[in-house]
């Protein structure tokens, strides 16, 4: 079981090709990767999206790339001197209809957008593929990284929920001992209320027949034995090394159906009490589950 919640970062460098690549991801409903890379690499960018896909099922998925040739056999500067006469005749104009003082610089000119360019010659099929070894290589061990800490993070979640599972099991319990006394219970307040009238006769079999009919309304033999199930179901669930979120999340659903079935058909305050604090562990369970795969 993982956490869908981690961070890794990898580094690689190919005959010059310098990639480094950071992931990131935080909970999310379904599987969604935003990659950020320079524009020579844009030809890997779906390659490189299907081989996260193959490590991460579920989470919303940042991953920022960097690349650094250390070679100039890719990269190339342009000056746009069209432009640049452009700037600095608009600029001259400016600056004779408002009489300003200031004198152009280098640094000036350099800093107007689109004056000088990085531009990437084109590449040889040799250099393409030192591109793409430099970038996947620097993905694999991010997603070491990453998945390491998705594990790390999905064993404490695992324990945390186990703990909780361990309480709410000792509420079902309590539920359990209870739930066949709620009928004799019944029995005796049913009795002591007829026997407050004077001179009131009563048939003991009809009381029986209500006591009975009360029993079968209040019965709650079925949800407590499923809801054992869903615990037992659980528990070996969060210990299965696939994506689990989606099943645990259904069966936290199913958790909570039961158990307000239970308050409803009991008619009996000491379980609803037991209910309620069976409902509390079971919502702190469902606040766990949104942080796994």
């Amino acid at each position: 079981m993982k956490s869908m919640t981690g961070y890794g970062r990898g580094e690689s460098t190919v005959c010059g090709k310098k990639t480094v690549l950071e992931i990131k991801a935080v909970n999310h409903r379904y599987n969604e990767i935003n990659i950020k890379m320079p524009k020579i690499m844009f030809p890997f960018e779906d390659e490189l999206k299907k081989y996260i896909r193959e490590r991460v099922q579920r989470g919303k998925v940042d991953v920022f790339v960097t690349y650094t040739s250390l070679t100039d056999e890719d990269v190339s500067i342009s000056v746009n001197t069209s432009l640049a006469d452009a700037y600095v005749n608009a600029l001259d104009t400016i600056k004779e209809r408002y009489k300003l003082s200031d004198k152009l610089s280098l640094r000036t000119i350099a800093s107007f957008p689109d004056v000088i360019t990085i531009e990437n010659d084109v590449l040889s099929d040799e250099t393409t593929q030192n591109i793409k070894c430099s970038l996947m290589g620097a993905a694999s061990q991010a997603l070491e990284e990453f998945v390491a800490m998705r594990k790390r993070e999905g064993e404490n979640l695992q324990n945390n929920i186990s703990e909780k599972l361990d309480i709410l099991e000792k509420y079902v319990g309590e539920v359990t001992l209870r739930a066949p006394l709620v009928a004799q219970d019944y029995k005796k307040r049913l009795t002591e209320m007829l026997e407050n009238f004077e001179n009131a006769e009563f048939d003991e079999s009809r009381i029986l027949t209500e006591v009975l009919i009360f029993s079968d309304k209040a019965c709650i033999d079925e949800e407590i034995t499923r809801m054992n199930s869903h615990i037992c179901q659980m528990r070996d669930i969060i210990k299965e090394d696939v994506p689990v979120g989606r099943k645990l999340d259904f069966l936290v659903q199913e958790m909570v159906r039961e158990t307000n079935t239970m308050g409803s058909k009991s008619n009996d305050i000491t379980i609803t009490n037991i209910v309620v604090n069976m409902k509390s562990e079971i919502e702190k369970i469902r606040e766990q589950i949104q942080n796994i795969e």
